[in-house]
């Protein structure tokens, strides 16, 4: 298992400033939720992480080292639109296997054992996030919306990530499959003890999936601690605006 720490990172566009100085810890095997309202910073934030968004100054550490150092990257991200993140001219399966780590010694196996055993591995993502695996052969046009965003995660957790972030992935989402999607999350989650780094405009799933929660207003970080403190006890007036927006937590903050 493995934290990520963000110390001081700060993402500029020209003159404008996205994110400023933000420091925070998703410490190993919990999940944080990074929440915030529209243009609050928090996707730029998630974004910077893996690399698609620049950071001017600042380091991203994977228990205590930068990121670089590591060639492949131990961090994965699961984007709001699943056609952000796979290829519509690809299978299924192709999508998974291109996330696959390549293992030195398999360049000496014969190259039908090297396919067979790469199949192997896809069926077993894709039966980890409840697809079934033939369906491999089928392009993300073929899949529901709820299915692609489960090869989408089956994709990042193929390339073995020591964190996740996940960003607005139930957002795009039918609210029939909101909740299996956020149920597969939760147990993947658990099973596998990565950290992960939940970026969400809706606090109740946050409440529901998350250890902690970090808030974003303006680019700045500006609360940040324990799930249920942060949402029963709010601090910041942003805190309190946002909580203020779900009848069920501020009718569960006036009662405690």
């Amino acid at each position: 298992m493995s934290s990520l720490e963000l110390r001081g990172i700060t993402v500029r566009y020209g003159r404008f400033t996205a994110v400023e100085n933000v420091d925070l810890l998703v410490p190993e095997g919990t999940v944080t939720g990074l929440v915030g309202g529209s243009g609050s910073g928090k996707s730029t934030l998630g974004r910077a992480v893996v690399g698609l968004a620049p950071i001017s100054s600042g380091r991203v550490l994977v228990d205590g080292a930068g990121t670089a150092r590591r060639g492949r990257s131990p961090v994965q991200l699961v984007f709001q639109n699943p056609y952000a993140s796979l290829d519509p001219r690809m299978s299924v399966g192709a999508s998974v296997a291109e996330a696959l780590p390549g293992a030195a010694a398999g360049r000496r196996t014969p190259a039908r054992e090297r396919r067979a055993a790469r199949d192997a591995e896809v069926a077993r993502f894709l039966e980890l996030v409840g697809i079934d695996p033939a369906r491999a052969a089928l392009t993300p046009d073929a899949l529901s919306g709820g299915q692609r965003q489960r090869v989408a995660l089956a994709r990042a957790l193929a390339a073995r990530p020591a964190v996740l972030i996940a960003d607005e992935i139930t957002s795009a989402l039918d609210v029939s499959v909101q909740g299996a999607v956020l149920n597969l999350l939760r147990r993947l989650q658990r099973e596998l003890g990565f950290a992960m780094l939940f970026i969400s405009h809706n606090l109740a799933v946050v409440r529901y999936l998350c250890d902690q929660v970090a808030v974003m207003d303006g680019g700045h970080l500006v609360e940040c601690g324990p799930a249920d403190r942060v949402l029963e006890h709010p601090e910041h007036p942003t805190t309190r605006n946002l909580i203020s927006c779900v009848p069920t937590l501020a009718l569960a903050e006036e009662a405690s």
